[in-house]
């Protein structure tokens, strides 16, 4: 018997001793680095219908974290949503600046960062979205807008914040959060005539409402989204006005607790103007007021042939979130 204690002993000395010095390396060695992504050189041309896509895609994907009220320019701040577990993490920023922004990066650069989170320093940028199902078309529109004369976008010389990521946040970028791999393909969107099909792409590729409304960042599956946990059955947990904690919201056809009893107007009313049949919707869910009407019938449709989850989130008035199938 103490023959087996020692052993046991040992072993739980070992597992402890193996913890620490894991947890030591990982806290000096951060946020890591990886070799460049592979893209091949390019010039996007520009079109007035590319410079009107990029700038609606824009002001609903990336004005919401890099937009600086104080210098109404896409020069980065503090994200606020993110929970304080992760530490205090910061958009960049993006405007034309040399120094300080990306007015010195290539097109090709900017394709690499925007599909794998991968800057052209190797650093992954750890709470920047990866749009790694983005159309060639739209990604391309994006980087066409931030070359653009848009005022959000001029050169602002504000330094981008340094990130300070918790021991959490470290242990998860060198483990389980990884940069996305760049397509090895032309990325294509769905026609817009399939309404269904062109809803998913929206929903996963081009707005990546997934990304929110799934059960937990942590264990969201950027490559296959269906296989996200809780896929687009809400319970995420993120940070709204005065520091309040906002569960994301059930958006799955469940009549309960999702959006299964809601209309097509109203579906497309909430996303659009942030106002649900059950109130108005709270930060941090942006208003996407520049998407278009046959936009939002697509992703409701897609929704409506997602399976449905039953997740009682407090956002619809129906409990905490206990996530069940």
């Amino acid at each position: 018997m103490k023959k087996a204690l020692k052993i046991l002993g040992f072993t739980l000395a070992v597992v402890v001793f193996l913890v620490v010095c894991a947890a030591g390396f990982v806290q000096v060695r951060g946020i890591p680095t990886y070799e460049k992504p592979q893209v091949a050189a390019l010039k996007i041309q520009v079109t007035p219908a590319q410079l009107k896509q990029g700038e609606a895609i824009a002001v609903s994907m990336c004005a919401d974290c890099h937009l600086n009220k104080q210098t109404n320019s896409l020069s980065g701040k503090l994200l606020t949503e993110i929970p304080p577990e992760f530490g205090s993490l910061y958009a960049a920023n993006i405007t034309q600046d040399k120094e300080h922004g990306i007015g010195n990066w290539t097109d090709a650069e900017l394709v690499a960062l925007l599909r794998t989170g991968i800057g052209r320093d190797g650093r992954f940028r750890i709470v920047m979205p990866n749009f790694v199902r983005m159309s060639d078309e739209d990604l391309h529109s994006v980087i066409a807008f931030l070359r653009s004369d848009n005022p959000m976008v001029k050169p602002d010389p504000t330094p981008s914040h340094e990130q300070e990521p918790s021991l959490l946040a470290k242990t998860l970028v060198n483990t389980v959060m990884k940069p996305a791999p760049m397509p090895t393909a032309a990325v294509l969107a769905p026609p817009p005539a399939d309404q269904v099909a062109y809803g998913r792409y929206l929903v996963v590729g081009r707005y990546k409402c997934y990304d929110c409304h799934s059960k937990d960042f942590k264990s969201n599956n950027d490559i296959e989204p269906e296989k996200s946990a809780g896929y687009l059955g809400g319970g995420n947990k993120m940070i709204g006005d005065q520091h309040a904690e906002i569960i994301t919201r059930n958006i799955t056809p469940d009549p309960e607790t999702g959006i299964g009893d809601w209309t097509e107007a109203e579906f497309v009313k909430a996303v659009k103007y942030g106002m649900a049949p059950g109130g108005g919707l709270r930060n941090p869910m942006p208003k996407f007021s520049v998407m278009d009407d046959a936009e939002a019938k697509a992703i409701f449709a897609y929704l409506k042939s997602v399976p449905a989850i039953k997740n009682a989130t407090p956002e619809d008035g129906t409990g905490s979130a206990v996530a069940t199938r």
